[in-house]
């Protein structure tokens, strides 16, 4: 790799994990820069793995789907047509990096880090999970609510050709179109220092990205499948965001300490009961440490999502219009952002109770 292209890499970096000033992170900053660089080696171009006669056939099968997934974002969502998603790396682990959020005993708003280039986020990525439990672990003796998760892919943001990876790749259609589409999302807006605006943006378009593909190309049952897990997926949403609700308002009450970190247990353990009996897989919500950074970091991928649809509702569905719209919203302070936004929402509930 030459040296502009390793200055690059640094610059990506800092979009990956954040890179702060100081000795005491040339640490992370090593491992931020090593973790992308050997993504980078192991990717090779999907048409090479077609070709190669010993490669796995369910791996082709998978880069086939892949290859149509991505004309189909150029073509019909107006997504970037670049190289993005034409490569392939195998990491040998089951994901790219690991995240940790964390948010302080009596507080649901994620902690920031802000980053040279890129400016804010309410997450720190580290490509070993060791490094991300060892971090996790000091900001749990500081007293903060942490939670580390692991994340099958991330967008450099247009610095890079992102590859497909074996950490997602096994995906179904629908979750695979979902993650594709939501990657190059972000290399369309981003916005310094508005995690909740560019996730729920992205968002917004892999749903609108994937029920798009699945009306051309999907069959019945893919599309009950597809509508069943997001009805799933809402109904846990809600349950998450209620929850963060009433920790909000507990948090904000003349309560003593003690009396709050009661009522925060109340909280935590009936919201556990509910997911336990609402899921088909108890067990995985049982064995998260649910908590605030645990639900601050639901509320960043969903609360403008109705809002950004709404928006792209207003445009009558043409991707392009919807783009250059959030692209002016992007430019604005982050109150006005929001205010348009709302107004989007606001006048999309009043249409629909007008038309029920």
């Amino acid at each position: 790799m030459n040296l502009i292209a390793t200055l690059r890499t640094i610059v990506l970096v800092m979009g990956v994990g954040g890179l702060l000033g100081g000795c005491a992170n040339l640490g992370y900053y090593a491992q931020a820069v090593g973790g992308q660089m050997d993504l980078m080696r192991r990717a090779e171009p999907v048409s090479a793995v077609l070709e190669d006669p010993q490669a796995n056939q369910h791996l082709k099968n998978a880069l086939t789907k892949a290859v149509q997934l991505r004309a189909f974002a150029s073509h019909e969502l107006q997504l970037p047509d670049n190289q993005s998603f034409t490569r392939y790396a195998d990491l040998h682990r089951p994901y790219v990096v690991w995240n940790v959020f964390a948010a302080e005993e009596f507080s649901t708003t994620p902690k920031q880090w802000c980053f040279i280039g890129v400016g804010c986020v309410s997450y720190r990525g580290f490509f070993a999970q060791a490094d991300a439990e060892t971090f996790a672990a000091a900001l749990r003796r500081s007293g903060d609510d942490v939670y580390l998760g692991g994340v099958p892919a991330y967008s450099t943001l247009g610095w890079f050709d992102d590859a497909l990876l074996n950490t997602f790749i096994g995906y179904s259609e629908a979750e695979l179109a979902q993650l594709m589409f939501h990657e190059l999302a972000h290399q369309v807006v981003y916005v310094r220092d508005d995690s909740a605006f560019n996730e729920s943006f992205a968002t917004a378009v892999e749903l609108e990205g994937v029920n798009r593909w699945l009306d051309l190309h999907g069959t019945a049952a893919q599309r009950a499948a597809f509508e069943t897990a997001q009805q799933r997926k809402a109904d846990y949403i809600e349950r998450m965001l209620r929850a963060r609700k009433q920790l909000e308002t507990l948090y904000a009450s003349s309560l003593s300490a003690a009396e709050k970190r009661s009522a925060k247990t109340q909280v935590i353990s009936r919201l556990r009961q509910e997911l336990a009996q609402g899921s088909k897989h108890p067990e995985r919500w049982l064995a998260q440490q649910l908590n605030n950074a645990q639900l601050a970091s639901i509320a960043t991928y969903t609360q403008l999502v109705p809002a950004f649809r709404a928006l792209l509702a207003e445009q009558h569905g043409d991707m392009g219009r919807f783009f250059a719209v959030v692209k002016q919203m992007s430019a604005l302070p982050q109150d006005e952002r929001n205010a348009e936004l709302q107004a989007a929402l606001n006048a999309s509930r009043k249409n629909l109770a007008a038309n029920p």
